[in-house]
C-alpha cells in the first residue's frame, strides 16, 4: 500500500512539474532584433545581417508615451517608415511608456494605444503583425496600476488576434509576474551609469548575478535580450564610450540558460544598426543567437 501511494504521489509531482513547465513555454521562438530608431529604413548591411542570422522578426519601437501636465499621456517620437517592409519580416510594434505615466490611472489609454498602432500599421502597409509589446520601467510602487493597464491592453490586443509581451528588467524579477503572454528579460543597462570608472553600466556580471536566483521560480515565459550597442555620453565634462564585451555577453547567456533552459528558445539583440552589426563578428553573433 505504501509503495502504491508513493507511486501515485510521484506521478502527481511529475504531472505538476510538466504543467508548470508547459505554462512557461514561449508562444514564439527564433532569432529577433530590436529596432530603436525614429526612421525605419534598412540598408544593405542590415538586410544582409537579417538574412545571415535567420532573423525574421523585428521589435520596432513605434512611439513613446510621455506625460503631459495638462493633457496626460501623449504619444511622442513616432517612428517614420521610409520604405516598404519585406513580406518575409514580422513586425512587433513596441511602445515605450515613461514611468510617470503610470503614477495614476488613465481611462481609455489602452484602447487609444492599440488604435494608434492599428492606424500606423494601415497607413504604412505593415501587414505581418501578430504581437504588441509594452516597455516600461515600472516599480513596486506603481506595479498595480501598470498591471491593470496591461490587462486592458491585452484584452484590446486579443480582440485583434495579437499576443501581448512586456519587457522585464532585472529588478522586476522579484515582483509578481505581469499579465502578459511572455516577457523579454532585458540583460543590458544593468549598472549605475554614474559609476563608470568601476563597472560597465551596459552589462556587468556582478550586477546580473544577484537576480538570477529569481529566474527558476519566475512563472512567466521569458525570452532574453542582449546588448550589442555603443553608448556615448558626456559625464562631468568627460567623453565616455561603453560597449558590452562579447565575453561578458556569452558568460551572461550561459548563466541565464543554466537557470532557465527554456530561455535558449528565443533570443533578441538590442538593437539593429549598421554600426552595431559590424561590432561583432558573424561567428560571435551566431554564438549569441545559438539555441
Amino acid at each position: 500500500m505504501k509503495h502504491a501511494f508513493s507511486l501515485v504521489f510521484s506521478c502527481l509531482l511529475l504531472l505538476t512539474g510538466c504543467v508548470q513547465q508547459e505554462k512557461r513555454l514561449l508562444p514564439i521562438e527564433g532569432n529577433s532584433v530590436y529596432f530603436w530608431r525614429t526612421t525605419f529604413r534598412l540598408d544593405s548591411t542590415e538586410r544582409t545581417f537579417l538574412d545571415r542570422h535567420d532573423v525574421h522578426r523585428i521589435y520596432c519601437r513605434y512611439f513613446d508615451v510621455v506625460n503631459d501636465e495638462r493633457q496626460g499621456p501623449m504619444p511622442n517620437a513616432t517612428v517614420m517608415f521610409a520604405q516598404t517592409l519585406p513580406d518575409s519580416l514580422e513586425i512587433v510594434p513596441v511602445v515605450f511608456i515613461m514611468n510617470d505615466c503610470m503614477q495614476g490611472r488613465h481611462q481609455g489609454l489602452a484602447r487609444k494605444l492599440v488604435d494608434r498602432i492599428l492606424q500606423m500599421n494601415e497607413t504604412n502597409d505593415v501587414k505581418n503583425v501578430k504581437e504588441l509589446q509594452i516597455d516600461c520601467d515600472y516599480t513596486a510602487r506603481n506595479r498595480t496600476i501598470y498591471y491593470d493597464f496591461l490587462k486592458e491592453v491585452r484584452r484590446e490586443a486579443a480582440a485583434h488576434g495579437f499576443l501581448l509581451s512586456t519587457t522585464i528588467r532585472l529588478h522586476q524579477l522579484s515582483m509578481p509576474v505581469p499579465p502578459a503572454d511572455y516577457g523579454v528579460l532585458m540583460l543590458y543597462n544593468t549598472g549605475n551609469p554614474e559609476q563608470f570608472t568601476e563597472r560597465n553600466p551596459i552589462l556587468d556580471l556582478r550586477d546580473v548575478k544577484p537576480y538570477l536566483s529569481h529566474l527558476k521560480d519566475y512563472a512567466l515565459p521569458l525570452a532574453a535580450a542582449y546588448p550589442v550597442f555603443l553608448w556615448q555620453r558626456e559625464l562631468h565634462g568627460v567623453h565616455i564610450e561603453h560597449v558590452a564585451d562579447y565575453t561578458d555577453i556569452i558568460r551572461t547567456k550561459r548563466l541565464v540558460e543554466a537557470e532557465r533552459k527554456d530561455m535558449r528558445q528565443f533570443v533578441l539583440t538590442y538593437h539593429l544598426d549598421q554600426e552595431n552589426v559590424k561590432r561583432y563578428t558573424t561567428e560571435q553573433y551566431e554564438a549569441i543567437y545559438h539555441h
